[in-house]
């Protein structure tokens, strides 16, 4: 087997086994002490929808830059099980490392011999298999084991002491394995520790959109639990005492929606959290703000359908719900953040918006942006409080008052001595119900008027590469980390990338650069290139080549890379 001795750039480590093995908990054991040792580091993990069984990896990339993308390579594998092999068999190489008990794993595939379970038990049991498999790659990374051991006490510290001390002792047990099997390989790690990596910090996608939430002065979110959006409600829940949100898992999701739209009529700053089989029961809802021109913010996580479909895989499949739901014509703007960063500041940038235009925003996010775990510096947390967009009301207060931009004024109840009447019948300047066609002429011109101050607003697309490109490749959302890394790889200067992630309404700067390009490709993680069909709606250019990817899996560096 003709396998690397020395890993100077780039290394990825893959845990295998069984919801319930705590393959979770070796991912964050191993990126959080990866960190103090001040290396980059990224995971993605991938599940299947069921709570005990199947198959579950995460896979653990460590850098000597930052990154943010999947790759299909695996350096170090460590099955927890024996169906781990067969299930990760099309990414297994002849210089893949396998690590784990051979007589256990049942394969013909060459095996470094570690009887894991078996020190497990004489620890204590089969629950402590984790944290020597954690020991044994903190041991090959030769990381300090006295920073090792100190953080599995902090991190067991609501334990017994007897339970401290015994992951304690398997993560040593597992560090001095991982120390022997590289001396008996020969193998060496020289990536590149970063001394500025231990004062950053890890975030996944949801924890990014909920702090974001936070920053825009949300304080009320309504949801119906439903992956891989789930993480948003469950972040602002153990923040909400702390920030003063109200949390409210609803029955359904239609009744989410209405709840959240309450809130914003009473005054409130509400976020609904949702994947599309879930956003498909709130698009009457999303309709009825329309009508009342109520702000809501929509976070919509997508995954692979039609209905159940895939539950726990990713996918760019609900572009076009997004853009076309909700019955008759109202303004809105989706928002698609391709790194932590952009999860944050466009979720924060979207109650601001919502609020000042008075309609419905998307933010727009899958599954792998929501589970993965990203190292950044950290983030630049706004001092100002969000800015609230509501009037104190006269006594002959008109809620649809007709304005040059489209804008009323927006009251609410028992804040001025106004009456505040909204109504999802067509209705005049006060709220009343009318039929008149004069009036309801005026009404939609009204609401439409807001898309030119909108255009105002956009958050235009990043170039990256050389502005004199030849080759333009165009992106958007999630696919930022990997486009970027493959187009690295290339060093090719005649290719460039255009990151969109403002999706609608379409940034006039896409036209401009789809025009200066000879060639222009588009990459989605869809069937049927939802935003090429968007381009070509708002700008008239087809683009040339389209890559698609609709498995249920991202897209990895080396297909993009082979693609291009």
């Amino acid at each position: 087997m003709n396998q690397p001795e020395q890993f100077t750039d780039d290394l990825s480590i893959v845990i295998c086994g069984e919801a319930g093995q705590g393959v979770q908990t070796i991912q964050v054991v191993l990126i959080q002490v990866l960190r103090l040792a001040g290396y980059y580091a990224f995971a993605t993990p991938e599940f299947m929808s069921r709570i005990r069984g199947g198959s579950n990896s995460t896979e653990i990339r460590v850098s000597s830059q930052r990154i943010g993308s999947f790759v299909e390579k695996i350096d170090f594998l460590i099955p927890l099980d024996r169906k781990a092999i067969s299930h990760l068999d099309w990414r297994i190489s002849n210089h893949t490392f396998i690590i784990g008990d051979q007589g256990q794993l049942g394969t013909e595939k060459p095996v470094y011999d570690i009887q894991f379970q078996k020190i497990a038990k004489e620890i204590g049991g089969d629950i402590y298999f984790n944290i020597i498999a954690a020991g044994f790659i903190i041991g090959v990374f030769n990381i300090d084991q006295n920073l090792f051991t100190n953080f599995l006490k902090a991190f067991f510290k609501e334990k017994s002491a007897e339970i401290i001390e015994k992951n304690c002792s398997a993560g040593f047990r597992g560090w001095n394995l991982g120390r022997e099997f590289c001396a008996s390989r020969g193998i060496s790690i020289s990536i590149q520790q970063h001394e500025d990596m231990r004062n950053e910090f890890f975030l996944n996608g949801a924890e990014a959109v909920g702090l974001g939430a936070i920053a825009g002065g949300c304080n009320f979110i309504s949801a119906y639990p439903m992956s891989p959006s789930t993480g948003v409600l469950v972040f602002l829940a153990e923040q909400a005492e702390k920030f003063g949100i109200v949390v409210e898992q609803a029955e359904d999701e239609i009744s989410g929606m209405n709840m959240a739209l309450g809130s914003w009529y009473a005054g409130g700053r509400a976020l609904v959290s949702t994947s599309g089989g879930g956003f498909a029961l709130m698009t009457e809802g999303l309709s009825l703000a329309g009508c009342i021109e109520s702000p809501v913010v929509v976070h919509l996580a997508q995954r692979p359908g039609p209905a159940t479909g895939l539950p726990t895989r990713t996918e760019q499949g609900d572009l076009e719900l997004a853009l076309y739901a909700g019955h008759g014509e109202f303004p809105r703007v989706i928002y698609a953040p391709g790194t932590i960063q952009d999860a944050f500041f466009c979720t924060r940038k979207a109650f601001e918006i919502a609020d000042r235009y008075q309609i419905p925003v998307f933010i727009l996010t899958d599954q792998f942006l929501m589970d993965s775990y990203f190292s950044i510096p950290l983030l630049d947390f706004p001092k100002d409080q969000p800015l609230n967009h509501i009037v104190q009301t006269e006594e002959n207060y008109k809620r649809y008052q007709l304005t040059e931009n489209g804008i009323s004024p927006r009251g609410i109840p028992g804040f001025g001595r106004g009456i505040v009447c909204v109504d999802s019948d067509e209705h005049d300047e006060g709220g009343y119900i009318t039929e008149d066609f004069r009036v309801r002429k005026s009404m939609v011109d009204k609401r439409l008027r807001k898309e030119k101050f909108l255009a105002r607003e956009i958050l235009a697309p990043e170039l990256i590469g050389d502005e004199n490109f030849k080759k333009l490749v165009v992106g958007w959302g999630s696919t930022y980390s990997v486009i970027c890394e493959a187009l690295e790889r290339r060093g090719d200067a005649q290719v460039a990338f255009l990151y969109c992630k403002q999706i609608y309404p379409l940034p006039s700067e896409v036209e401009m650069y789809l025009k200066k390009a000879k060639e222009t490709i588009v990459v989605e993680n869809n069937a049927t290139g939802q935003f090429a069909k968007l381009i070509k709606r708002e700008t008239g250019i087809s683009v040339t080549r389209k890559i698609l990817k609709y498995d249920g899996f991202p897209f990895s560096v080396e297909k993009i890379e082979e693609a291009l």
